[in-house]
C-alpha cells in the first residue's frame, strides 16, 4: 500500500511539474482598455479564437468574428456578448478556402467599419477531411487566405496606425520544408497532410517576417504567435470517432485549455513596447528563436511573390520591377477563386481596388535585420 501511495505521489508531483513548466500558459497583460478600437479575429466561433475574442471584448473593443459557419458564428456572438457584457461583438462571414469569399468579406468590412486596429489570423485547419480540391486546401486556408485578407485590409490598418497583425503559427513550423514547385498541389493522405500543415505554419512565420520588412516605418507591426499545446478541435475533429473518447481525457490532462492558448496571440496584439520586435515569433508570451528555414529572408521574399500569384493578385514576380501592377483575377478565374464550400458570402460582386489601396509589390524591398533582443517584461 505504501508503495502504491509513493508511486501515486511521484506521478502527481511529476504532473504538477510538467503542468506548471510546460502546459500552463503565462497570463497576458498589455493594454487594459480597448474602447474605440476595432479587432478582427478569424475562426473565432470556438477554441483559441473564441477565447481571444472574449478577452478583446472584455477590454471594450469592437470585435468582428470572421467565421465560415453563420450558425456557429452567430451562436458565438451571443455567448461572447453575454460573457463580456459588450454588445459590440458582431459576426461576418469569411471562408478562407475561397478567395472570392475573402474579397467579399473585405468589401463588406471596408464599407461598414471606419477603423481596424488589430487583425488576428487565428483560423486554420490541420486536415482536409473528406474535402477533395484541385489545390492545396491546407496551404490555402492557413496561409494564402490570410495573406490576401491582410493585403485587402492594409489601407485601413495603416490609416489607424499604430495597429497590429498577428498570425497564429505553431511549433510545427520547425518540420516545414517549402517546395516552391508544389505549393498548391492537392494533398492526399495523412502523411501529406502532416507535411502540408507544417509547411503552412512555416509559411506563417515567413509571412510575418516579410510583412514586417515591407511595412517598416508605417506604424503597422506584425507577429507570429505559437499558442502552445492546446486542447482544441483543430486535431481532434479529424480523429476516428472511436479514438476521441480515449484521447479527450488525456488531452485534458496534458494540453492547455483554449483560454491558455489565447494568451500569446493576445500578448502580441496588446503588449506595449514590443514594436521593435515586429516580424518575430513568440511563444509563451516571449520572443523565441525559430528554425533556420524560418529566418531565411530570401525564402520569405520568394514566398511573398509566389503567394501573390496564388492569391490572384497577379503573376509571380521574377524581378523587382516597381512599375508592374498586380492584376486581380475575376470571379470566373480557375482554382484560385474556386469555392469549395457552397456558402453565401456577406457581399456578392466582383473584386475591385479600393481608393488609396497600396500595391504590396510596390512597398519597399529593403531587407531589415529583425532585432534579436528579448521581449520586455
Amino acid at each position: 500500500m505504501e508503495t502504491l501511495l509513493l508511486g501515486a505521489g511521484l506521478l502527481l508531483g511529476a504532473y504538477v511539474l510538467v503542468y506548471y513548466n510546460l502546459v500552463k500558459a503565462p497570463p497576458c497583460g498589455g493594454i487594459g482598455s480597448l474602447r474605440g478600437r476595432t479587432a478582427v479575429v478569424t475562426g473565432a466561433n470556438s477554441g483559441i479564437g473564441k477565447m481571444t475574442a472574449l478577452e478583446l471584448a472584455r477590454r471594450g473593443a469592437r470585435v468582428v468574428l470572421a467565421c465560415r459557419s453563420r450558425e456557429r458564428g452567430e451562436a458565438a456572438v451571443f455567448d461572447l456578448r453575454q460573457e463580456s457584457g459588450n454588445n459590440e461583438v458582431i459576426f461576418m462571414a469569411l471562408d478562407l478556402a475561397s478567395l472570392a469569399s475573402v474579397q467579399a468579406f473585405a468589401t463588406a468590412f471596408l464599407s461598414s467599419e471606419p477603423r481596424l486596429d488589430i487583425l488576428i489570423h487565428n483560423a486554420g485547419i490541420s486536415s482536409c477531411g473528406r474535402t477533395r480540391e484541385t489545390f492545396n486546401l491546407l496551404f490555402r486556408v492557413n496561409h494564402v487566405g490570410p495573406f490576401l485578407l491582410t493585403h485587402l485590409l492594409l489601407p485601413l490598418l495603416k490609416s489607424c496606425a499604430p495597429s497590429r497583425v498577428v498570425v497564429v503559427s505553431s511549433a510545427a513550423h520547425r518540420r516545414g520544408r517549402l517546395d516552391f514547385s508544389r505549393l498548391d498541389c492537392p494533398v492526399v493522405g495523412w502523411q501529406q497532410e502532416l507535411r502540408a500543415y507544417a509547411d503552412s505554419k512555416l509559411a506563417n512565420v515567413l509571412f510575418a517576417r516579410e510583412l514586417a520588412t515591407q511595412l517598416e516605418g508605417t506604424g503597422v507591426t506584425c507577429y507570429a504567435a505559437h499558442p502552445g499545446p492546446v486542447n482544441s478541435e483543430l486535431f481532434l475533429r479529424h480523429l476516428p470517432g472511436w479514438l476521441c473518447p480515449i484521447l479527450r481525457p488525456l488531452a485534458w490532462l496534458v494540453l492547455r485549455a483554449p483560454q491558455g492558448g489565447a494568451q500569446t496571440p493576445l500578448y502580441c496584439a496588446l503588449q506595449e513596447g514590443i514594436e521593435p520586435l515586429s516580424g518575430r515569433y513568440f511563444a509563451n508570451c516571449r520572443v523565441e528563436e525559430v528554425s533556420p528555414a524560418a529566418r531565411d529572408d530570401q525564402a520569405a521574399l520568394r514566398l511573398w511573390k509566389a503567394t501573390k500569384k496564388l492569391a490572384g493578385l497577379g503573376p509571380a514576380e521574377d524581378d523587382d520591377d516597381p512599375d508592374e501592377e498586380p492584376q486581380p483575377q475575376g470571379p470566373g478565374a480557375p482554382s484560385s477563386l474556386s469555392t469549395p464550400y457552397p456558402e453565401k458570402t456577406t457581399v456578392s460582386g466582383p473584386f475591385h481596388s479600393y481608393p488609396g489601396s497600396p500595391d504590396l509589390s510596390k512597398l519597399t524591398r529593403r531587407r531589415i535585420q529583425v532585432k534579436a533582443e528579448p521581449s520586455p517584461d
